[in-house]
């Protein structure tokens, strides 16, 4: 085992912190404008916020917070001004870990291009000393020593703008501001870029508070599905109900989650509100979410009672397989296959599509836990890492590795199913090494990917990938223990040889994808 790294242990995932269901608001004319209006108007004020916010920098404290929800209280109410404060405070909180990502990113790109600098032309990496390998010319060398004085001056800047504080924000989003510039290419008007931008910058968010009728008193929802709004001051003339609030004509209907939500405004429990307009299908949405109580996480040996169905995951497909709690392969293995081309939302459906016949197959198989790979891309796929193959530098950038981890684990503990994740190294080769060709038949083909999910559950279960440990030796046959990690002292002919699979050549079948 020398020169491999040490292996992580497996550990439980937690589940999710919180919830965020959808419905469609069916909203009449009056309605729409009225929510424009409003949504306009509350997007200024967080806009000025937000201004104020960033000449703060870091040096803001609670006074500073209370003088801005004063100054905007005046202008909407207490409510509409917590919750602007609140989200602005969000917006830059989430710039600030934004910038020190940029940080650690530049400052490991220096590291591995400076390192590859100091080695000679051509020189191979040995991972012994841990030393990289050199490049390949001297024009590459030159052009990387000028990237790596463009990176160093990058990160210069990004370290004074965090010493002073000061963070880069479009309210908006900066990739639907920079395609003003770009609209012909995009294939839009400027009437339709003008709407979009209007719409991104709307405000219509209000926290929940427990307590209160309903769990919102800015954004309220009632049991019959009637959505009611309180109107800032300076638009209170647009009421139609008393107390300053505007009553929609559109019903409120979940159909996920519903029973969840009702239990909670039933019980005046918070619920958080956002409102906003899709300008491509022109529809309104009306998003609610809550928080869930933290749950203990259930330990290892408990979740691995049942057996696990190992996945491996692949940037076109999900091979699975499932393990009993010996760490044999049962059944037949499962592919389900997705397709990462085309728009986000078809990728987004391509994803859910496979994860809940995962879970449908890991309910059939009888399994409580799910095991996948702790796999997080974080370094970046660049040259210095991977080197000239720019196939797969551009597989692992496209990999959705954080997107399916997360569906997984929300979907999941709907089903009352454990994400147990372990450490992926070796687990392609040593599961081709020492299960491909075992379990390969003359009628069934196992791949590469199945024989890597194989590896994975029998590391989540503990137990080692290798299918037999080195014999021990002659004189201390009684001492060392039997030679297999599977059979136990009642299994007859353990101690025999194992008998060699006939050899019948490459089946070119392949198990039927379901």
């Amino acid at each position: 085992m020398s020169g491999l790294r040490d292996l992580r242990a497996p550990f439980v995932v937690p589940g999710p912190t919180g919830v965020a269901i959808r419905a469609r608001l069916r909203v009449s004319p009056a309605d729409a404008a009225v929510l424009t209006a409003v949504g306009t108007f509350l997007g200024s004020l967080a806009s000025r916020d937000l201004a104020a916010r960033c000449r703060q920098g870091a040096e803001s404290d609670a006074a500073c917070w209370a003088a801005r929800k004063r100054e905007l209280t005046g202008l909407s109410s207490a409510r509409w001004a917590g919750s602007v404060t609140k989200a602005v405070d969000d917006q830059w909180a989430l710039a600030r870990r934004g910038q020190a990502a940029e940080t650690g990113r530049l400052r490991g790109q220096i590291d591995r291009i400076a390192a590859r600098l100091a080695r000679p032309l051509g020189a191979k990496a040995d991972k012994g000393a841990g030393l990289p390998r050199g490049y390949a010319t001297r024009a590459e060398w030159h052009a990387k020593s000028r990237r790596l004085h463009a990176l160093r001056t990058r990160l210069a800047v990004v370290e004074a703008e965090w010493a002073a504080g000061r963070v880069s924000v479009v309210r908006g989003g900066r990739k639907l501001a920079r395609l003003r510039h770009h609209v012909d290419e995009a294939g839009l008007s400027r009437e339709t870029w003008r709407a979009r931008w209007r719409s991104a910058r709307m405000f219509l968010t209000a926290d929940g508070e427990t307590g209160k009728r309903w769990g919102n008193e800015t954004i309220r929802v009632t049991e019959e599905g009637q959505l009611s709004l309180r109107l800032p001051g300076a638009l209170a003339h647009l009421a139609n109900a008393p107390h300053g609030r505007y009553v929609l004509d559109a019903e409120v209907t979940f159909t996920h989650r519903a029973g969840e939500w009702n239990d909670r405004i039933a019980a005046n429990r918070s619920v958080a509100y956002r409102i906003h307009h899709d300008v491509q299908r022109g529809r309104w949405y009306l998003t609610a979410s809550w928080k869930r109580p933290l749950v203990a996480v259930l330990p290892l040996r408990a979740a691995l009672t049942r057996g696990v169905v190992a996945v491996d995951m692949n940037d076109d497909h999900l091979a699975a397989w499932y393990l009993d709690v010996h760490g044999n392969p049962v059944g037949a293995p499962r592919r389900w296959f997705y397709d990462l081309s085309g728009s986000a939302e078809h990728r987004d459906a391509q994803i859910r599509h496979a994860l809940t016949r995962l879970l449908h197959y890991a309910g059939r198989c009888g399994a409580a836990a799910i095991a996948i790979e702790d796999l997080a891309f974080t370094e970046g796929a660049s040259r210095e890492r991977y080197g000239r193959n720019k196939r797969l530098r551009r597989l692992l950038s496209r990999f959705p590795t954080d997107r399916l981890r997360r569906r997984l684990v929300a979907m999941a503990a709907e089903r009352q199913v454990t994400i147990v994740a372990v450490d992926p190294a070796y687990t392609p080769r040593w599961g081709a090494q020492h299960w491909q060709r075992p379990l390969s038949t003359g009628t069934r083909r196992i791949t590469r990917h199945d024989a890597a999910a194989v590896a994975i559950g029998r590391r989540a279960l503990g137990q080692p990938i290798r299918r037999r440990t080195a014999p021990p030796p002659h004189d201390r046959r009684d001492r060392a223990g039997h030679r297999t990690v599977q059979a136990g002292p009642e299994t007859r002919g353990r101690e025999g040889p194992r008998p060699r699979p006939p050899d019948r050549g490459r089946d070119p079948c392949r198990p039927e994808a379901t």
